[in-house]
C-alpha cells in the first residue's frame, strides 16, 4: 500500500488564496495530528464520543464481488481515509470469499496472517474496510492484540475532526453515537463494574442496606447515551426548521437554487469557488469540507440564483452519517438544479458516480435536473477525457483549477435554470424603481425601453410577480415601441 502522504497547499502564484480558502486551510495543517503517538486499548468509562488515535495502521479488505480491481479501488480509497484522518498506512490485505466471517470478518488462518503483518510492521491498529459487527471487533482485537477500527468509525472520526458549524457538530455527534450505542461494551473491566445504590440511579457505592445492586457501568452508559440522543435529535429538528424556514424565503422570492454535489475530493469546493469567489476551504483529503455554504450569484440576464455546496459522498457511506445529515441532504432535494461534480483523473469515475446517485436518490434527489461536471480535466490524461464523452456527451468538462471550461460551466447552469412562467408587458412609473428592481432580480427582462409614463418591460416572471404587475399593464398602442 502507499506511504504516507503529505498534502501540501498550492503556490499562491498557482491558485490563490480566495479560491482554496488559504487561512483556514493553514488553520487545520498546523492542527494536524502528531505522529508517534502510542495508540493504547484503555477503557471507556465517559459516553462522551471517542476520537479515534491512529498513528501506524494495517488495512484489511474481504472482496465479495467485482473485479479484483474494484477490490484494490476500495482499499486504496480506505488507505486515503486513513491518511485523511492522520494515518500511515504501512500494509494491506485483501481476502477472496464468499461472504465475511460472521466471527472474525476474515477467515481464521487469515486472522493469524494479519496477527504476524502486525507485529511484523510495527502497527498499531487495524482498519477494516467495511462495517464490523461488536463480536467481530471484539474477536480481531483479542487475536491481534491491537486496536480494530471498521471503516464506519474511520468516516465518522473525519467527520468529528472536520465539522466546525453548530449543526454540522450535532449531527457528527448523532452519527457517532448511534454508531457507538449497539457496539458499547467493556474496554477492560471498568464497564463490567456496577455502580451500586438502590435501583436505577444509585450512588456511588454500594454498602449495608441497598436494595439491590444497582446497575452496571455499561448499564450507565446506555441510558447516558440514549439521552444525549434524543437531545442532539431535538436540537438537530430545531436547525432544520430555521433551514426550511430559509429554503421558504428563497422560494417565495422565486430564487432559483443550484446545489452543487459529487464524491469527495472531486473538486465541489473550488468549482463554488471559481463559480462565485466564496473562499470556501480547499484541501487535497477527503472530506475537507462538510458544512455547506451558499452563494448568491447573479445571471447575465440579471437574474439571481443560489449556489451551494453539500458534504462530498463515498463508496458505502454510514446510514448513520445520513440520517444524522438528512436536514443538510434535504437542500439538494429542494433545489432546482444538481451539478454533479466528478473526478476526471480518477481511476475509476463510473463509480462515483454511481456512488452519489445512491445517496440522492435515497434523499428523494434523484428526479432532480442534472448538469454532470468532468472536472480536473488538467491532471487527466486525452484517452480518459474521449472515454468519459462518449459515456457522458453532455457532460461539461473544466478544470476548477486552472480556470478551463468555467466560463461553460457557468453558462450550462444558467441556461438550465428554471424560466419563470408568465410573460408580462408592463408600464412602471419612475417612482416604481424598486419593483423594477425585483423585475430583474426574479425574471427574465427580454427588453426594456423609457417612456415619458415610465419605464416599458417585457418580461418573464413568476406567477406572484406578475399579479403585482397587472396593474401596470401596456396598452397595445405602446407595445409596439422599439425596445432595447
Amino acid at each position: 500500500m502507499r506511504d504516507q502522504e503529505t498534502y501540501v497547499p498550492l503556490p499562491d502564484d498557482e491558485f490563490d488564496a480566495t479560491t482554496t480558502g488559504g487561512f483556514e486551510l493553514s488553520e487545520r495543517q498546523a492542527l494536524r495530528r502528531v505522529p508517534g503517538l502510542s495508540t493504547e486499548l484503555t477503557d471507556v468509562t465517559e459516553v462522551e464520543y471517542r476520537q479515534l488515535r491512529l498513528e501506524r495502521v494495517v488495512l484489511v479488505g474481504v472482496w465479495t464481488e467485482g473485479s479484483q480491481t474494484d477490490a484494490e479501488n476500495s482499499l486504496t480509497e480506505l488507505a486515503a481515509l486513513a491518511e485523511t484522518a492522520g494515518s500511515q498506512v504501512l500494509e494491506g490485505l485483501i481476502q477472496r470469499r464468499n461472504r465475511p466471517d460472521p466471527a472474525t470478518y476474515i477467515g481464521r488462518g487469515k486472522v493469524d496472517d494479519l496477527g504476524s503483518m502486525v507485529l511484523s510492521s510495527g502497527a498499531d491498529t487495524v482498519i477494516c474496510d467495511g462495517e464490523l459487527s461488536p463480536s467481530q471487533l471484539r474477536n480481531l482485537e483479542q487475536r491481534t492484540k491491537v486496536k480494530v477500527v471498521d471503516r464506519t468509525a474511520l468516516i465518522l472520526d473525519i467527520f468529528a475532526q472536520h465539522a466546525k458549524s453548530k449543526e454540522g457538530r450535532a449531527q457528527v455527534e448523532l452519527a457517532q453515537l448511534e454508531y457507538l450505542l449497539p457496539r458499547l461494551r467493556g474496554w477492560g473491566e471498568t464497564l463490567s463494574r456496577q455502580t451500586g445504590g438502590s435501583g436505577r440511579g444509585g450512588g456511588a457505592g454500594g454498602g449495608v442496606g441497598v436494595r439491590g445492586p444497582g446497575e452496571t457501568k455499561l448499564e450507565t452508559d446506555r441510558r447516558r447515551i440514549r439521552h444525549r440522543i434524543s437531545r442532539l435529535r431535538r436540537e438537530i429538528k430545531a436547525m432544520k426548521t430555521v433551514r426550511q424556514t430559509k429554503r421558504s424565503r428563497r422560494a417565495r422570492n422565486a430564487v432559483p437554487a443550484v446545489t452543487i454535489a459529487g464524491y469527495t475530493n472531486a473538486g465541489k469546493s473550488s468549482l463554488l469557488n471559481r463559480l462565485t469567489g466564496a473562499g470556501v476551504l480547499v484541501e487535497n483529503a477527503l472530506f475537507a469540507t462538510l458544512d455547506p455554504t451558499t452563494r448568491k450569484t447573479t445571471a447575465p440576464d440579471g437574474r439571481i440564483y443560489t449556489l451551494s455546496d453539500t458534504v462530498g459522498f463515498v463508496r458505502h457511506l454510514p446510514h448513520q452519517i445520513v440520517e444524522a445529515f438528512r436536514s443538510t441532504l434535504e437542500e439538494v432535494a429542494g433545489s432546482d438544479l444538481v451539478v454533479h461534480v466528478v473526478d476526471g483523473a480518477h481511476p475509476d469515475p463510473e463509480e462515483q458516480v454511481r456512488a452519489v446517485r445512491e445517496v440522492l436518490a435515497e434523499v428523494g434527489a434523484d428526479r432532480l435536473p442534472e448538469l454532470l461536471v468532468i472536472n480536473k480535466t488538467d491532471a487527466a490524461d486525452e484517452e480518459t477525457l474521449l472515454r468519459l464523452k462518449r459515456l457522458w456527451p453532455d457532460a461539461v468538462f473544466a478544470s476548477a483549477r486552472s480556470g478551463r471550461g468555467i466560463d461553460e460551466v457557468r453558462a450550462a447552469i444558467e441556461e438550465r435554470l428554471p424560466s419563470p412562467a408568465v410573460e408580462v408587458r408592463a408600464v412602471l412609473p419612475y417612482d416604481r424603481g424598486d419593483l423594477v428592481a425585483r423585475v430583474h432580480r426574479q425574471g427574465e427582462v427580454l427588453s426594456t425601453a423609457h417612456l415619458p409614463e415610465g419605464t416599458l418591460l417585457h418580461v418573464r416572471v413568476g406567477e406572484a410577480l406578475a399579479a403585482e404587475l397587472a396593474p401596470y399593464a401596456a396598452e397595445e398602442s405602446l407595445v409596439a415601441v422599439p425596445t432595447r
